[in-house]
C-alpha cells in the first residue's frame, strides 16, 4: 500500500516541480493567468482595466468560483498578483511548443431491438466535453459539434493540441466520439449537440483551476450534461474540483466523471469523481478477446493489459521471452523475441521503440511497484508497429525469474469475455465521508472511437464515462422534465450488478450499482435516489445509524417494498421495515438501521449487499452498503505539490491534501545516496482536514540539489505515517 502511495506523490511532484527554462525574450511575451479574487470579479475587472491598462481581461468567472482570466507581459502580471484582492494565481500557458462494439453492447435489450432502431438519439440534448479539446473537423464529429471554448489558450477554438503546439492530444476526440459520433461510427447519442471545452493542454496536462474554469463556461453555456474524463490523485470530497462539480449540479447540470485508472487497489478514486453529487463511473469490459501468455512448463498464465495507442496483441505462434534493459537508448539482441522490460523513468514509448528497432515481436512492461497499471505509448511520434502490454510487478518478477532467464518459448492464449470489471478501474471508497465510488460502470476496455485523422482503440475509465454521458442524454431526451437527481437515480436503480469469472459479485467499491442499462433506465417506473448506502466510520464500541432510502413511484399504481432478511453476521444487527407501500406518484423514505459492535469486527472496510424486493418479487434491487471500522489503510497525505511560485524566483509554494488533518506535519530532507538526514524544510502543527497550502522563502529552504523527502503525518499520539518521495530543489 505504501509503495502505491509513494508513486502518486512522486508523480505529483514531477509534474509540478521544475519550471521550464525561459529566455528574457520569452518571458516578455504575452502570457495568461487565472486569478482567484475576494469580492465581485466584475468590479475588479473595471479596476484592472483602469489601473492596469496594459493587462487584458479575457474572462470573468462568477458562477463556480470567483476570478478573472487575464493576459499580459510577465512583469505586468506579477503586479496583478500583489493586489490585495487577489487570493491566488494560476498560470494557464505553462506548455512550450516542443467503439462501436461497446455501444451496441450497451444498447442490447428489447427497447433497442425494434426494426426502426432506437427511438431516442439524444436529439436536443447539449453535452459538454471537458477534456483535451475536440477535432471538430473529423467527419464523424463535424455534424454533432456545435461550439465550445479553449481555457488553455483562452479563445473560442477548442481544437486538440497540434504538433506545433507541443505534445499532441487525441483524448477529447475519442471521448466525444463515444458520446455523439455521427458518421462511419455512431456514438451512444449520435444526435446530441456536442460542445468542447479544452481544459487540458499539450500532453493532456492542466491545472485544477483550468478544469473549474471550463466547468463554469460549460454551465453558463447551458449544457444539460457535462462529461469529465479526467482526474487527480486526491481522494477527498472537498477538493476544489469536486466542490465545483457539486455547484454545477446544484445549478441543474448533470455531471459524469471518470473514476480513475489506479486500480485494483482500494481508495484509488480521485477528485472530481469524489463529488457526492456527480455520477462517478468505473470501467467494465464489452465483448472482447483478451490475450494472455502461457508457460506450459510451469502451467502459468500471465494476463496482459494493452497500452493505450498499441496495436492489438495478435501473436499466433510461440516466441521466446527475454529480459532486457534500455542502455544508451538501445536494446540489444531482441530479434524474434518478446521483450520484458521493467517500468521506470524512461517513457513507455521510448522503451517500446527501442525494442521494435531491435527486432522484437512484442513488448511486456512490468510494474516496479505492487499491482498492475495502465499506460500509453501515444506520444505524437511515429506509431509503434508491435504490440505493447503491461503486467503486474508480481507477474513481471515471475517472468524474469522463471521464463526470461531461460528464454522460454511462450504461447498466447485468447479468451472471449464480457461484462467483467477492468483491473485498472479505480476503487473507492471516498475518504472523509466514506461514500461508495464508483456508482455505476460502463465499457472502458478496448474501446474504438474517433481520434484526429481516424480511429483508435483506447482503454480507461475515461472511455467508460462518455458511455454513461451518452446514455444519460438518451434518458434526458426521453424524460426532458426530469431533474439531475431523477436522471441519476434512474441509471443507478436499473444498473445490473456485475459478477467475476467465477460468478461471484464484485464488491460495492469496485462496481457501485453495476453496469448501466439504458433501456431499463428509460422505462423504469421506480427511482431510488440514493441506493448506495454508507453508514460512515464506526469508532465507538457500539454504534447505531439509520439511513433513509428515498423511493419515488412514477407508475400509476401503488408499489409495495420489502427487504430480504440479511444473513446473520457477528457484530451486526439490522432493523429493516417488514413492508412499505408507496402510492402512485409518491416519494417516501424507507429507514434502514444498522447497529455495529466494532470490537467484534476487524478494522477497515466492511461492505455487502441488501436485497429490496418490489411487489412480491416482481422486481428486485441489489443495494450496496459500506461502513469503516476504526482505522483503514488509506493515504493520510495526497496530491503533494512543491514548486517555484509563478512569476517569482525566490519563493516556493506547497500544497497537499490531508483527509484526517494532522497533529503535526513535517517534511525532512535526506541525502538520496547515503540516506543521511540533512534538514527539515517544513513543520506545521494542528492542521485541519482538507487542503493545506502555503509559501516558503527560497532562502529558508537551503542549498539546491536532489533529495529524498520524507513527509511525516502524525494524526494523533498513537498514529504516525511516512511518505518518502524525491524532491529537486533548483
Amino acid at each position: 500500500m505504501v509503495k502505491h502511495i509513494v508513486c502518486v506523490l512522486v508523480l505529483a511532484i514531477l509534474l509540478t516541480f521544475t519550471p521550464s527554462a525561459q529566455s528574457s525574450a520569452e518571458i516578455e511575451e504575452s502570457q495568461s493567468l487565472i486569478v482567484e479574487v475576494d469580492g465581485d470579479p466584475h468590479a475588479y475587472k473595471e479596476f484592472i482595466e483602469k489601473y492596469h491598462p496594459f493587462i487584458e481581461v479575457l474572462q470573468v468567472y462568477d458562477t463556480l468560483f470567483t476570478g478573472l482570466a487575464v493576459r499580459g507581459k510577465a512583469h505586468q502580471l506579477e503586479k496583478i498578483e500583489t493586489e490585495d484582492f487577489v487570493r491566488k494565481s494560476y498560470p494557464v500557458q505553462t506548455y512550450q511548443a516542443t467503439a462501436e462494439n461497446s455501444v451496441e453492447f450497451l444498447k442490447q435489450g428489447a427497447f433497442f431491438q425494434s426494426e426502426a432502431g432506437s427511438e431516442y438519439t439524444g436529439k436536443g440534448v447539449k453535452v459538454g466535453v471537458i477534456d483535451t479539446g475536440i477535432d471538430y473537423t473529423h467527419p464523424d464529429l463535424a455534424a454533432s459539434y456545435q461550439g465550445g471554448f479553449d481555457v488553455v489558450d483562452l479563445d473560442d477554438d477548442p481544437m486538440e493540441t497540434q504538433v506545433d503546439q507541443g505534445m499532441p492530444t487525441i483524448h477529447g476526440s475519442h471521448v466525444a466520439g463515444i458520446i455523439a459520433a455521427r458518421g462511419k461510427m455512431k456514438g451512444v447519442a449520435p444526435e446530441a449537440e456536442l460542445y468542447g471545452y479544452r481544459a487540458l493542454g499539450p500532453g493532456g496536462m492542466g491545472t485544477s483551476v483550468q478544469v473549474i474554469a471550463a466547468l463554469e463556461k460549460a454551465v453558463k453555456d447551458g449544457m444539460d450534461i457535462i462529461n469529465m474524463s479526467l482526474g487527480s490523485s486526491v481522494n477527498g470530497p472537498d477538493w476544489p474540483t469536486s466542490a465545483a462539480v457539486n455547484q454545477a449540479i446544484e445549478k441543474g447540470v448533470s455531471v459524469v466523471v471518470a473514476n480513475g485508472n489506479e486500480g485494483p487497489e482500494n481508495w484509488t478514486v480521485g477528485s472530481p469523481a469524489t463529488s457526492d453529487k456527480a455520477i462517478s463511473v468505473g470501467a467494465s469490459t464489452p465483448p472482447m478477446t483478451t490475450p494472455s501468455l502461457y508457460d506450459q512448463l510451469h502451467d502459468k498464465t500471465i494476463d496482459l493489459n494493452l497500452f493505450m495507442g498499441s496495436v492489438p496483441w495478435d501473436l499466433e505462434k510461440k516466441y521466446p521471452i527475454v529480459h532486457r534493459k534500455l542502455e544508451n537508448g538501445k536494446i540489444e539482441d531482441a530479434r524474434g523475441r518478446i521483450v520484458l522490460i521493467e517500468r521506470g523513468t524512461v517513457p513507455f514509448a521510448d522503451k517500446a521503440r527501442a525494442a521494435e528497432k531491435a527486432g522484437a515481436e512484442a513488448v511486456v512492461i512490468y510494474n516496479n511497484e505492487k499491482g498492475s497499471f495502465a499506460g500509453s505509448i501515444d506520444d505524437g511520434n511515429e506509431p509503434i508497429a508491435i504490440p505493447v502490454v503491461s503486467v503486474s510487478e508480481k507477474d513481471g518478477q515471475w517472468l524474469k525469474k522463471n521464463a526470461a532467464v531461460k528464454e522460454t518459448w511462450l504461447e498466447t492464449n485468447y479468451q472471449k469475455e464480457q461484462d467483467l470489471m477492468a483491473p485498472f478501474s479505480s476503487r473507492g471508497p471516498v475518504t472523509v465521508n466514506w461514500e461508495i465510488k464508483p456508482e455505476i460502470v460502463a465499457p472502458g476496455a478496448a474501446i474504438t472511437s474517433t481520434v484526429p485523422g481516424g480511429y483508435q482503440e483506447l482503454q480507461g475509465t475515461s472511455m467508460a464515462a462518455p458511455h454513461v454521458a451518452g446514455g444519460l442524454a438518451l434518458v434526458k431526451q426521453a424524460h426532458p422534465d426530469w431533474s439531475h437527481e431523477q436522471l441519476k437515480g434512474a441509471l443507478l436503480t436499473t444498473a445490473l450488478p456485475v459478477n467475476d469469472e467465477k460468478g461471484n459479485r464484485y464488491d460495492p467499491i469496485v462496481q457501485g450499482m453495476g453496469r448501466m442499462r439504458i433501456d431499463a433506465a428509460i422505462n423504469t417506473d421506480t427511482i431510488l435516489f440514493n441506493p448506495l448506502i454508507s453508514f460512515g466510520k464506526i469508532e465507538e464500541r457500539k454504534q447505531t445509524g439509520t439511513y433513509e432510502l428515498l423511493v419515488e413511484n412514477i407508475s400509476d399504481r401503488p408499489q409495495e417494498f420489502r427487504f430480504d432478511i440479511p444473513k446473520q453476521q457477528r457484530g451486526l444487527r439490522w432493523e429493516l421495515p417488514k413492508a412499505v407501500t408507496v402510492e402512485a406518484g409518491e416519494k417516501k423514505e424507507i429507514p434502514i438501521t444498522l447497529s455495529v459492535t466494532n470490537t467484534m469486527l476487524e478494522d477497515g472496510i466492511h461492505q455487502g449487499w441488501l436485497t429490496l424486493q418490489r411487489d412480491s418479487g416482481e422486481e428486485a434491487y441489489r443495494l450496496p452498503y459500506l461502513f469503516v471500522v476504526n482505522e483503514a489503510e488509506y493515504p493520510k497525505a495526497m496530491g503533494v505539490e512543491f514548486a517555484i511560485k509563478p512569476f517569482t524566483d525566490d519563493q516556493y509554494q506547497y500544497r497537499m491534501y490531508l483527509p484526517e488533518g494532522a497533529e503535526k506535519l513535517t517534511i525532512d530532507l535526506y541525502n538520496p545516496s547515503t540516506l543521511r538526514y540533512d534538514r527539515t524544510i517544513l513543520e506545521l502543527q494542528n492542521q485541519e482536514p482538507g487542503l493545506v497550502e502555503g509559501v516558503l522563502e527560497k532562502r529558508n529552504i537551503g542549498k539546491k540539489g536532489q533529495y529524498l523527502a520524507n513527509i511525516i503525518i502524525k494524526t494523533d499520539k498513537e498514529h504516525q505515517y511516512s511518505y518518502p518521495t524525491t524532491l529537486q530543489i533548483e
